[in-house]
């Protein structure tokens, strides 16, 4: 590790020379690029340093403490007492600060999800349970763009089906922010809800589902689309909308025609709105489909139920009478589901975050 460190550090040196060369600055492109490089080593560079002070204050401390033990050894009587349990109570502080950055620097040094910093799509759908799972696919879709506010994120609607009580079939919207698909990607799977339903005359418990997927956004660099395979169909928009909804050609049918993937937008009054959003809706399920490949393709001990993503899996549950929430992948539960609808998701996906780094340093281990 420390020999990876050393290395990084004196790419980090190259940066910051490169920063101060005129033809660097002089070029945007090159300097964001080499502005960004260095901004991600400097994340590790400064736990690294102070990992190297903290190493550098336990031998100091030590020598110091071999000195005052070997004047008692002596037999000089002048030895300060006080000095010798402030040392040791220095050392073991040190020590305590030393294995907690060694275990940063071990996950910083891990590779990164190359699509960590992306935007995110997010595909909400009714699952079992009728309209009472549209209801809770609609609870949801708030929920997350509550949670998106919160951390200074934008949302933009996709795609929406909704039903006449306020619910959706099928709701797809962009979540545009710093970091926002490194903290929703564990989001994928089959949630539950157990609560008695608005339309439940008896007062009976029901339990429906909804299912979600997120999927980064995908450039036109990450992956490329041969127009020849592509079907495009237009048609009058139908549902909410306003004056337009069948009066124009508006809404737009691709079918990506090698996978057989379809996306329909319909939401804009514009055709070429719809068709832009349709291709990044697109363009990031093939995005997603060719990562959860290369997932396939690991050893079976890279596979994992903790972010694997794998939406057959049932994640969580939010009871409502009990005011609970479980996320079944860590034995988590927690006893706040109103704030957590509220989009006070942190505590779950903090607890999934640091189940899952666990994890990757015990494999590294192994």
């Amino acid at each position: 590790m420390l020999e990876q460190l050393e290395q990084l550090e004196q790419r980090y040196k190259e940066l910051e020379q490169q920063l101060a060369d005129p033809q660097v600055v002089t070029d945007q492109n090159r300097l964001q690029e080499v502005a960004k490089a260095h901004a991600d080593l400097e994340e590790i560079m400064k736990p690294y340093w102070r990992y190297k002070e903290v190493l550098a204050g336990i031998e100091g401390t030590k020598a110091l403490l071999e000195e005052l033990h070997g004047q008692t050894d002596s037999g000089d009587s002048d030895v300060d007492t006080e000095m010798v349990e402030l040392a040791e109570a220095e050392i073991e502080n040190l020590s305590k600060e030393r294995d907690e950055l060694e275990h940063r620097l071990k996950l910083l040094l891990m590779p990164k999800d190359p699509n960590d910093e992306k935007n995110v799509v997010m595909e909400i759908r009714a699952g079992t349970g009728g309209e009472e799972a549209a209801l809770f696919a609609g609870d949801l879709f708030r929920m997350y763009c509550r949670y998106a506010e919160k951390r200074g994120w934008n949302v933009e609607m996709m795609s929406q089906n909704p039903t006449g009580l306020g619910g959706f079939k099928e709701v797809i919207f962009l979540v545009s922010g710093a970091g926002a698909y490194s903290r929703l990607k564990r989001e994928s799977g089959v949630h539950r809800v157990q609560r008695i339903p608005e339309t439940e005359a008896s007062g009976r418990i029901h339990t429906s589902a909804a299912t979600v997927a997120v999927l980064p956004e995908a450039e036109e660099v990450d992956i490329e689309i041969d127009p020849n395979d592509l079907r495009i169909d237009v048609f009058r928009s139908s549902g909410h909308g306003g004056q337009s909804v069948n009066t124009t050609d508006s809404a737009v049918r691709i079918t990506h025609i090698p996978t057989g993937m379809v996306v329909t937008c319909q939401d804009e009054k514009s055709q070429l709105k719809n068709r832009t959003k349709a291709l990044k809706i697109l363009r990031s399920r093939l995005l997603q489909q060719k990562a959860e490949e290369q997932r396939e393709s690991l050893a079976s001990e890279r596979r994992s139920q903790v972010g694997s993503g794998d939406r057959s899996e049932r994640i969580r549950t939010y009871n409502f009478p009990q005011n609970r929430v479980t996320d079944h992948r860590i034995g988590l539960t927690l006893y706040k589901l109103d704030s957590f609808m509220d989009g006070e998701l942190d505590e779950i996906i903090d607890a999934l975050l640091a189940a899952e780094e666990a994890q990757k340093l015990a494999a590294a281990g192994s």
